[in-house]
């Protein structure tokens, strides 16, 4: 049995990969887990079809314009911009539309990315700190099958892994069009008996737009970890500074009346500030009778955003600009042991987690002008605490049928002081979540599994605590899926996934208001094509298809289409490197397709489809020194990132203001040159 999966920091995933080791070594020797190209199969380990892992190799192979597009290596995933730079982005997945994080929940070394409660949007994440070079693994899960996995997790989850420590230094310079400038620098040198990792970066970039982004980045990690025999342990803190002007999406009439260029704004002081601290502490230890996991993380984190999404629809005078600001901090626990054993005479092994969060946060939402203050819409502070015990068994019952359940109970509890009269108040509520995945095989390198499960996500705490019609604080979802995983072919990965997603209330992103809120209740089903083949050791190819059907589950007037829902993605791609006769060059290309988006319920206005391709080409020149050329939007496609349809006005445009499509267009090509030495 050889299992090299790096773990799942904070869930379930170190120990129960470690107890599926355990499981499959007494008595039943399971398949190896082949590593193609930079995919993990899967196959022996993995208990949904929709779980997979990438390799550092397949980062460092793609062109990222954003450091949110590593996450676009879930197959299916989409991730876009409506706004500056240091903004949270925007993602798509299984026919969501999932704002800045709604339902899809990200960690960084096991640490929750994902922010409730949020000035912007319910769940906001924002990962405009992650350093791709950084990252050794990617981790990603599909649906509510997961009792490790809790709030926002039934879409989908991924964790981001930080290596431990590098063989080597890394000094990295680029520069580019639109002002993009970057350096890098990494070192991890051996101190005592164990590793040191710190990095520190800097980035500066105005982009394609009238108004200069102005994006000054400023980013660092530092660790230090240890392992000795059974037991290792490791500290990391990170910082991260970000400020920005912002071009938000644009009315398509004010382009036809050439009032602004493509790249224009209506409200050139939108723009905002963050900053992120954290520090973080794991332990672990593995032994033939069992595996412990404790995980403890602290965070700070502030946003000041000013948009404008309406112009002069609300306030012809001064102008619709509000101000969203969120300070927090939140820290929390994570841990798990489990226990190897035995069912029936059967090999097993049975984990038993914990994991409790609270986050105190202080959120304000201002009316302003050019970014001066003019009044208080609301302010409120926020106490939000979770507490989630949990248990998952996994036995491994014959050569070809191994079963994994669990159940997860979700507690939370809501504070909110407000500055309006019936905001404020206290409520808690309390989800028990079965999960369960049967998997069978392998044959012929071929494994089918059959997933199901409860999962949920919490609603914003001020509509929770409101006395006027308020939200339901924790929202069921249902979810379950069939897939095939096969390597029945020589060099080629295939997965087939048939998923279905029940909502009982949807959460959607309001453009006008610039917020998320809670609807009506959805129901989604899909396919999930994905391949990864390569056929000679120099040469690789990835084909991902995914398509959704997504429609709310009741009966309404407005109609029954979901704004945003994505129905088609496809994501391709071919890359060499080492090509025998050349060696030392490198190269990618790739094409990333999402299809139309129905912007309102009853489906009369759709966005269009956008086909992006980026280029990447180097060469290593030896060991050390190593030049990179991105090329992004190579056919320079005049497509939107995100579009959306509401009412908005301009200038002696009449008060109802007009209805009409709101885009934030994708950036032009543009090539980044890269410059690195390891050492």
């Amino acid at each position: 049995m050889g299992v090299k999966e790096a773990g799942w920091l904070g869930g379930i995933g170190l120990s129960a990969l470690l107890s599926v080791q355990a499981v499959a070594a007494q008595e039943v020797e399971a398949p190896e887990v082949e590593v193609i190209g930079h995919y993990q199969t899967g196959i022996g380990t993995s208990d949904a079809a929709s779980e997979g892992s990438v390799t550092h190799r397949r980062i460092e192979s793609r062109p990222l314009l954003r450091p949110g597009e590593v996450v676009e290596l879930v197959p299916g995933m989409i991730v876009t911009q409506h706004s500056g730079d240091g903004k949270a982005n925007q993602y798509f997945l299984r026919g969501f539309n999932l704002d800045h994080g709604t339902d899809f929940a990200t960690f960084v070394d096991g640490v929750p990315i994902n922010l409730p409660t949020h000035a912007h949007g319910q769940g906001y994440t924002d990962i405009n700190f992650l350093i791709p070079e950084l990252v050794d693994r990617i981790h990603f899960r599909k649906g509510p099958y997961y009792a490790d996995l809790g709030d926002f997790s039934s879409v989908g989850a991924v964790n981001l892994s930080y290596a431990r420590s590098l063989q080597y230094s890394l000094a990295d310079v680029e520069g580019g069009m639109y002002g993009h400038a970057r350096g890098l620098f990494i070192a991890s040198p051996k101190v005592g008996e164990g590793n040191l990792l710190y990095a520190a970066e800097y980035q500066h970039n105005d982009g394609p737009w009238d108004l200069d982004s102005n994006y000054n980045k400023g980013n660092g990690v530092i660790r230090y970890s240890r392992e000795q025999g059974e037991v290792g342990w490791s500290v990391t803190a990170m910082g991260y500074y970000g400020r920005w002007n912002s071009t938000d999406q644009i009315p398509r009439r004010a382009v036809a009346e050439d009032l602004i260029g493509r790249f224009g704004n209506l409200d050139d002081s939108d723009g905002g500030e963050s900053r992120r601290f954290s520090l973080s502490a794991e332990w672990h230890r593995s032994g033939e009778s069992g595996d412990t996991q404790i995980l403890v993380y602290g965070v700070y984190y502030d946003l000041d955003l000013f948009s404008n999404f309406t112009y002069f629809l609300d306030d012809p005078e001064q102008g619709d600009q509000f101000e969203q600001f969120d300070r927090r901090g939140y820290g929390g626990l994570m841990a798990h042991h489990t226990f190897n054993h035995e069912i029936f005479g059967r090999t097993s092994a049975t984990t038993v987690g914990l994991q409790v969060r609270g986050d105190a946060i202080d959120v304000e939402l201002n009316h302003t002008r050019r970014r001066e203050y003019l009044e208080t819409t609301r302010a409120d502070t926020v106490g939000e605490v979770s507490v989630s015990p949990y248990v998952q068994n996994q036995t491994r019952w014959s050569d070809t049928f191994r079963s994994d359940v669990g159940v997860r109970l979700n507690h939370y509890h809501f504070g909110v002081e407000s500055d309006l009269p019936d905001e404020s108040g206290h409520v808690t509520d309390t989800l028990v979540s079965p999960k369960g995945s049967l998997v069978f095989g392998p044959w012929a390198d071929t494994e089918v599994n059959v997933s199901a499960g409860m999962g949920f996500h919490s609603n914003d705490a001020r509509g929770v605590t409101s006395s006027v019609d308020p939200a339901d604080p924790l929202v069921r979802t249902y979810g379950a899926e069939t897939g095939v995983r096969t390597l029945a072919l020589d060099h080629l990965q295939s997965t087939l996934t048939f998923w279905w997603l029940k909502n009982d209330s949807e959460l959607v992103f309001v453009g006008d208001a610039g917020s998320t809120e809670a609807t009506r209740p959805s129901q989604r089903y899909g396919v999930e094509f994905a391949n990864y083949y390569t056929p000679t050791p120099w040469l690789t190819f990835d084909l991902d298809f995914s398509w959704s059907h997504a429609r709310y589950s009741d009966d309404a007037p407005e109609g029954d289409h979901i704004p945003g829902a994505i129905e088609t993605v496809i994501s391709s791609g071919v890359a060499v490197h080492d090509i025998p006769g050349m060696r030392g060059l490198f190269s990618s290309l790739r094409l990333r397709y999402f299809g139309p988006r129905p912007l309102v319920e009853n489906n009369e206005f759709q966005s269009n489809a956008t086909t992006i391709v980026n280029l990447q080409a180097g060469y290593q020149f030896n060991a050390r020194w190593r030049l990179t050329v991105d090329v992004f939007n190579l056919f320079n496609a005049r497509n939107d990132d995100i579009t959306y349809y509401y009412a908005s006005r301009l200038p002696g445009e009449p008060s109802g203001g007009v209805e009409d499509y709101h885009f934030h267009p994708v950036e032009p090509i543009q090539a980044r040159v890269a410059l690195s030495a390891k050492f």
